[in-house]
């Protein structure tokens, strides 16, 4: 495939038993007007994916083959981005697809804005089973910012981004880790583009159809939350404004690590290594910001408390890892700290705008 595109799209796929003619059809059959189509074949031959294409979408693709022996998806996504010749460049997984006009909507945006980053819309499954990150502000409109409008909170870099603001900022997917690769990526993104969120558009569709994507597989508390390390090793994210530290750091310790304990509710697994390796991640984020727990609820400060003392009964911890996520109970609603209940990151403001993007 040749000529000018204002957006090259990029997907990687490892094996011919993705539903990728699904994710290609998306973009050819439904937002091809101003598109360039890359698929990236990773650690696989080119032909093999090319055989289960319908036949009049074959030719229509650029094809780049990335063999590097690795199962993380950051180096086929960055050598496909690295040949995107388009003002802007989209990755997708090749389970997923477009919404008709997804590309349309996003550029429209973009001029509307003059963004360099536009977030889309994403939906699990079937387009009205919303995913609500960013949970951003009701009131938004125009550009979008990191710590009010709670940025952090998507961890996928979908949508647009603008190839001149990745090159001036040398931003890549971090190659290699199996998990979080693109954390760090997004992270600069959204703090330093200019970023508008699509909250009304056709979106982007996660498919449901994989059952060994690499991220969900178990691993040590070493290997998942690695990339925690990796980004707070980084000067550009200790250069950051506090308020702007904070907001990151919040999002990774709500998230990721919170999630770290609720994802693996066996209290056996929780040895005492993986107990110490634990709380040295939390260590870390309260050395890089302060006040990373100030705005969270009495649920996630006796989470956290647990989390800090590997001492503490395993049954305990995977104990309050669930009770945090009642939400609308009053431990889950009402802030450790009750001068914080107006803070963008306390439960009141955090749930309303939730509720607000699932809309």
């Amino acid at each position: 495939m040749s000529g000018a595109a204002e957006v090259d799209v990029v997907i990687a796929v490892h094996t011919p038993d993705r539903p990728i003619a699904r994710a290609v059809a998306s973009v050819l059959d439904g937002n091809a007007r101003h598109t360039r189509l890359t698929v990236v074949c990773h650690n696989v031959a080119s032909s093999d994916i090319a055989a289960v294409l319908a036949p009049g979408h074959r030719d229509r693709v650029s094809w780049l083959e990335h063999h590097d022996g690795t199962r993380s998806a950051s180096g086929p996504f960055n050598a496909g981005m690295r040949a995107a010749r388009g003002e802007f460049v989209s990755i997708m997984g090749s389970d997923d697809t477009l919404r008709p006009g997804a590309v349309d909507a996003w550029l429209a945006l973009a001029r509307a804005h003059r963004a360099e980053t536009v977030v889309t819309r994403l939906a699990l499954g079937t387009p009205d089973r919303r995913v609500p990150t960013p949970p951003t502000r009701p009131t938004l409109r125009g550009l979008a910012d990191v710590v009010r409008d709670r940025l952090s909170y998507r961890s996928a870099p979908l949508g647009l981004v603008s190839t001149a603001a990745r090159e001036r900022l040398g931003a890549e997917l971090v190659e290699g880790m199996p998990v979080g690769g693109d954390v760090a990526y997004v992270t600069r993104l959204w703090c330093e583009t200019r970023v508008v969120v699509d909250r009304r558009g056709p979106g982007y569709l996660i498919g449901e159809d994989a059952t060994d994507r690499v991220t969900y597989a178990p691993r040590s508390v070493e290997v998942e939350l690695g990339f925690l390390h990796h980004l707070l090793d980084q000067p550009w994210y200790r250069a950051y404004p506090e308020a702007v530290r904070t907001a990151v750091a919040t999002k990774l310790l709500r998230i990721h690590v919170f999630g770290a304990v609720l994802h693996r509710p066996d209290p056996q697994w929780w040895t005492p290594p993986e107990r110490t390796d634990l709380a040295a991640v939390v260590r870390r984020l309260h050395t890089a910001a302060p006040a990373v727990a100030a705005p969270l609820s009495r649920a996630d400060v006796a989470l956290l408390r647990a989390v800090l003392d590997p001492s503490s009964p395993a049954t305990e911890l995977v104990a309050l890892a669930r009770a945090r996520r009642r939400h609308g109970t009053p431990s889950t609603v009402i802030p450790e700290r009750l001068g914080q209940v107006a803070h963008p990151e306390a439960p009141p403001r955090f749930m309303t705008a939730s509720w607000w993007a699932s809309r």
